[in-house]
């Protein structure tokens, strides 16, 4: 991931101002960038649990054509990122521009493949738009350490954030895994609300019997999100207590290995053992 510059420089060429307020959340314009985003990512996630009820074909068709118009926007800001970026190659291996790829390709192919006069069937469809369930990861971008959720949270509440949304992401995932699953063979399960409420009783280990999965896929997605609750939600939780009992930290810049966050009275780096310097002490601190 690009390494944010700590002001907007003066002098710069177009890439450099896109590269900049691409990734700033500091000035009003790349703040207003980030919240645009935000707003898109939430719109485009309740469009795939509106999307798993019932409706008129004229409102479906509406939606998709929302949907299409949000991922040309994804797309536009997915070039962007591409063009300011320092290395693009290594942009292009980045976490965060995989999921980018990930969010827009499903809606990409379903539009495409009719331009070559491919029309999918039902079959297909599904398997394609079981990806967009994986969106949901776009929102991860903004609880990074170099964001802080624009700046406003420390770095313990970070790891309180990231607990929040861990819980979330399983709870929203293996709904809609669940829901394409089970939905075209298990008639107690007809929208993402009943996914939804089986995956939180499942995580939960409560098991009430009034929803079971009846498919080889179903049980599948069913052990898998038991699992991965049980594994992910503690490591969450072990990382709030531990940063609480923590001694407070600053955000020193270590020249070596560019290692941020140190205790307060650190003079070397806790990762690769280089003297820290004073002028790269920052005024933030943990609290």
């Amino acid at each position: 991931m690009s390494e944010k510059p700590d002001k907007c420089p003066g002098n710069r060429s177009l890439r450099e101002t896109i590269q900049f307020y691409m990734i700033d959340f500091q000035t009003p314009l790349g703040r207003a960038i980030d919240i645009a985003i935000i707003a898109l990512n939430i719109m485009v996630v309740a469009l795939f649990v509106i999307e798993t009820y019932p409706l008129p074909p004229s409102v479906s068709l509406m939606l998709w054509r929302l949907e299409v118009a949000i991922i040309f926007i994804f797309v536009i800001e997915y070039l962007l990122r591409f063009y300011g970026a320092p290395d693009r190659w290594s942009y292009i291996k980045d976490t965060y521009s995989m999921i980018d790829l990930v969010a827009i390709m499903p809606t990409l192919i379903l539009l495409v493949l009719p331009l070559f006069g491919v029309y999918a069937d039902l079959r297909f469809i599904q398997t394609i738009r079981i990806i967009t369930v994986f969106r949901i990861f776009r929102f991860l971008r903004f609880i990074a350490e170099d964001h802080l959720l624009f700046g406003i949270i420390s770095l313990k509440m970070l790891n309180v954030a990231r607990l929040v949304a861990t819980v979330i992401i399983i709870f929203f995932i293996y709904s809609g895994l669940f829901y394409f699953a089970e939905s075209p063979v298990n008639p107690d399960v007809n929208n993402f609300g009943d996914a939804f409420y089986f995956t939180v009783i499942a995580v939960a280990t409560v098991g009430f019997g009034d929803i079971v999965p009846v498919s080889g896929a179903g049980r599948l997605v069913t052990l898998m999100m038991i699992i991965s609750g049980i594994i992910l939600i503690p490591i969450q939780v072990s990382r709030i207590f531990r940063e609480w009992i923590s001694a407070p930290r600053k955000r020193y810049t270590c020249s070596g290995c560019g290692q941020e966050w140190h205790e307060e009275d650190a003079r070397y780096c806790r990762m690769c053992g280089s003297p820290l310097e004073e002028s790269a002490v920052s005024q933030e601190t943990d609290q």
